[in-house]
Protein backbone atom coordinates (compact mmCIF):
# COMPACT_ATOMS: atom_id res chain seq x y z
CA UNK A 1 0.00 0.00 0.00
CA UNK A 2 1.02 2.99 -0.91
CA UNK A 3 1.01 6.86 0.64
CA UNK A 4 1.11 9.95 -0.80
CA UNK A 5 0.72 13.15 0.29
CA UNK A 6 -2.72 15.51 -1.19
CA UNK A 7 -3.71 19.18 -0.94
CA UNK A 8 -6.98 20.24 -0.11
CA UNK A 9 -7.63 23.78 0.73
CA UNK A 10 -3.91 24.40 1.56
CA UNK A 11 -3.41 21.83 3.96
CA UNK A 12 -1.73 18.51 3.28
CA UNK A 13 -3.09 15.40 4.10
CA UNK A 14 -1.69 11.78 3.57
CA UNK A 15 -3.83 9.44 2.17
CA UNK A 16 -3.31 5.68 1.26
CA UNK A 17 -3.87 3.70 -1.03
CA UNK A 18 -3.24 0.99 -3.47
CA UNK A 19 0.35 0.32 -5.30
CA UNK A 20 -0.08 1.91 -8.86
CA UNK A 21 -2.94 4.11 -7.73
CA UNK A 22 -1.25 7.37 -6.78
CA UNK A 23 -1.71 9.26 -10.13
CA UNK A 24 -5.44 8.86 -10.29
CA UNK A 25 -5.98 9.38 -6.09
CA UNK A 26 -4.14 12.92 -7.11
CA UNK A 27 -6.14 13.69 -9.80
CA UNK A 28 -9.13 13.22 -7.62
CA UNK A 29 -7.75 15.18 -4.70
CA UNK A 30 -7.40 17.93 -7.31
CA UNK A 31 -11.29 17.64 -8.36
CA UNK A 32 -12.20 17.80 -4.99
CA UNK A 33 -9.97 21.03 -4.68
CA UNK A 34 -11.11 22.68 -7.00
CA UNK A 35 -14.41 22.14 -5.53
CA UNK A 36 -13.37 22.78 -1.71
CA UNK A 37 -12.57 26.29 -3.17
CA UNK A 38 -15.07 26.92 -5.30
CA UNK A 39 -17.36 26.58 -2.13
CA UNK A 40 -14.90 28.68 0.11
CA UNK A 41 -14.92 31.55 -2.68
CA UNK A 42 -18.80 31.99 -2.78
CA UNK A 43 -20.09 31.31 0.37
CA UNK A 44 -16.91 32.37 2.46
CA UNK A 45 -14.72 30.35 4.82
CA UNK A 46 -16.73 27.65 6.49
CA UNK A 47 -15.57 25.20 9.45
CA UNK A 48 -12.90 22.75 7.32
CA UNK A 49 -15.67 19.91 8.03
CA UNK A 50 -18.80 22.07 6.60
CA UNK A 51 -16.68 23.36 3.63
CA UNK A 52 -15.75 19.64 2.76
CA UNK A 53 -19.29 18.26 3.36
CA UNK A 54 -20.43 21.02 0.68
CA UNK A 55 -17.64 20.41 -1.35
CA UNK A 56 -18.35 16.26 -1.77
CA UNK A 57 -22.62 17.08 -1.60
CA UNK A 58 -21.79 19.23 -5.13
CA UNK A 59 -19.53 16.58 -6.25
CA UNK A 60 -22.09 13.81 -5.72
CA UNK A 61 -24.94 16.30 -7.19
CA UNK A 62 -22.77 16.23 -10.57
CA UNK A 63 -22.17 12.02 -10.34
CA UNK A 64 -26.22 12.31 -9.86
CA UNK A 65 -26.46 14.03 -13.17
CA UNK A 66 -24.10 12.28 -14.88
CA UNK A 67 -26.12 8.87 -14.33
CA UNK A 68 -28.85 10.06 -14.82
CA UNK A 69 -27.59 11.33 -18.54
CA UNK A 70 -25.86 8.13 -18.83
CA UNK A 71 -28.95 5.84 -18.36
CA UNK A 72 -31.47 8.27 -20.52
CA UNK A 73 -28.01 7.81 -23.15
CA UNK A 74 -28.25 3.95 -22.69
CA UNK A 75 -31.81 4.10 -23.55
CA UNK A 76 -31.82 6.25 -26.71
CA UNK A 77 -29.15 3.83 -27.59
CA UNK A 78 -31.16 0.44 -27.52
CA UNK A 79 -34.06 2.35 -28.98
CA UNK A 80 -31.90 3.08 -31.70
CA UNK A 81 -30.34 -0.42 -31.57
CA UNK A 82 -33.77 -2.05 -31.97
CA UNK A 83 -35.28 0.38 -34.63
CA UNK A 84 -31.62 -0.57 -36.67
CA UNK A 85 -32.65 -4.25 -36.20
CA UNK A 86 -36.07 -3.67 -37.35
CA UNK A 87 -34.92 -1.72 -40.68
CA UNK A 88 -32.02 -4.55 -41.13
CA UNK A 89 -34.90 -6.90 -41.19
CA UNK A 90 -37.21 -4.89 -43.66
CA UNK A 91 -34.29 -4.81 -45.50
CA UNK A 92 -33.44 -7.94 -45.80
CA UNK A 93 -37.54 -9.11 -46.98
CA UNK A 94 -37.05 -6.40 -49.53
CA UNK A 95 -33.56 -7.89 -50.87
CA UNK A 96 -35.54 -11.22 -50.73
CA UNK A 97 -38.41 -9.67 -52.97
CA UNK A 98 -36.00 -8.35 -55.39
CA UNK A 99 -33.53 -11.33 -55.80
CA UNK A 100 -37.02 -13.28 -56.35
CA UNK A 101 -37.81 -10.97 -58.91
CA UNK A 102 -34.94 -10.96 -60.64
CA UNK A 103 -34.98 -14.62 -60.61
CA UNK A 104 -38.16 -14.59 -62.30
CA UNK A 105 -37.23 -12.50 -65.11
CA UNK A 106 -33.89 -14.15 -65.57
CA UNK A 107 -35.80 -17.93 -65.97
CA UNK A 108 -38.20 -16.13 -68.32
CA UNK A 109 -35.55 -14.19 -70.31
CA UNK A 110 -33.94 -17.70 -70.46
CA UNK A 111 -36.61 -19.97 -72.36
Amino acid sequence: MSQVTIEVNGRPYVVGCEDGQEGHLTELARLFDRQVRQVSQEVGQLGETRLFLMGALLLADELADVRMRMAHAQSELARLQSDAARLESRAAVALDAAARKVEAIAAKVAR
